[in-house]
């Protein structure tokens, strides 16, 4: 069937790429995520997604999932953060290889992978050539146009209202290559204020309309940490600072809205940050607080992987369509 798109998506975490590929009309046939927590949170919200709840390292796909549409997954981002120590592949975390791996056993018509901003910096010059390399032997053609192939996104281009650059690494076959197209949005993108001022009335706070008409601007970008470092708090010094412009306290996380004769700077909940990450209101997040945030924070927009997922697709159906009409003349 022509239009049939499938993929296999793997460190799935709480499910914001995944769903934002489901709603460029990919059909789910394998979720791989080893946190309890965000494997958990991905049964919770779709009970009807294939659930792997497994170490990347230990998985072997069936062979019913070779050629599948698009194999995606947002690598961990700690051995190339500037928030870390940047280890790149001599941190255990690295899990490019198994990319690697999953692309040669799987031969899908597309990659897609997401990371960190730092995995572009001069650093990682070398490590990204031979990434590139080694997914050009395989037949692939990086459709990027930054450092080798990759591509930088930024959340508040996709209606997202926090500075959450991204780095993008999309590898098509060459023909598909030829017809994908980068998504320009045009979106208006609403103020930290105008997007969770409902929410900071929740509970009764008399001053959650004059909180909001100051917390203008996008916020910084939401920071999960990792499970060796790192709580429920809103990073590192410089962002906790443009917070506090924005009227947030960010040294931890609310389990509540303010209540009525709250005074002083309100701190967001888990929902007010599911919301600045662009996840629907339903979603529901498995396990305390700090496993919690630590989902958001790590997840990758819906709204972007939704665009750069219609992009894949309009590419592949096109080639498709192009190779049909070749074999039918």
């Amino acid at each position: 069937m022509v239009s049939l798109l499938t993929s296999v998506e793997v460190c799935a975490g709480a499910g914001g790429q995944a769903l934002g590929l489901e709603r460029a009309g990919f059909v789910h046939l394998a979720c791989v995520e080893a946190d309890r927590h965000a494997s958990s949170t991905l049964r919770h919200n779709r009970p009807g997604w294939p659930i792997i709840a497994e170490d990347l390292r230990r998985w072997s796909p069936r062979r019913t999932l070779r050629g599948v549409t698009l194999l995606s997954g947002g690598v961990p981002c700690p051995p190339f953060s500037r928030a870390g120590k940047q280890l790149g592949p001599s941190d255990d975390r690295d899990l490019f290889p198994e990319m690697l791996r999953l692309a040669e056993a799987l031969r899908p018509e597309a990659i897609m992978i997401e990371n960190v901003r730092g995995l572009l910096g001069t650093k990682f010059d070398s490590y990204r050539r031979r990434l590139l390399t080694s997914f050009e032997m395989l037949g692939y053609v990086a459709c990027g146009t930054g450092p080798d192939g990759w591509q930088l996104l930024n959340a508040s281009d996709f209606g997202i209202p926090q500075a959450r650059r991204r780095a993008i690494f999309v590898l098509l076959k060459p023909a598909a290559a030829a017809q994908f197209v980068w998504p320009n949005e045009d979106i208006a993108v609403p103020t930290v204020g105008e997007l969770l001022e409902r929410f900071m009335a929740a509970g009764g706070w008399e001053g959650s309309l004059d909180w909001a008409t100051k917390a203008q601007g996008i916020s910084p970008a939401l920071v999960g940490g990792s499970k060796k470092h790192g709580g429920a708090d809103l990073g590192p010094t410089r962002a906790k600072a443009a917070w506090r412009e924005l009227g947030v306290d960010a040294m931890g996380l609310a389990d509540a809205p303010p209540e009525p004769g709250f005074s002083g700077l309100p701190r967001l909940t888990v929902s007010m940050t599911a919301a600045l990450q662009g996840f629907p209101e339903d979603w529901h997040f498995c396990g305390g607080k700090t496993a919690a945030y630590r989902q958001v924070g790590n997840a990758f927009p819906p709204q972007v992987g939704h665009a750069v997922g219609r992009s894949i697709a309009n590419a592949i159906l096109k080639t498709r369509r192009a190779s049909n009409h070749q074999s039918a003349r």
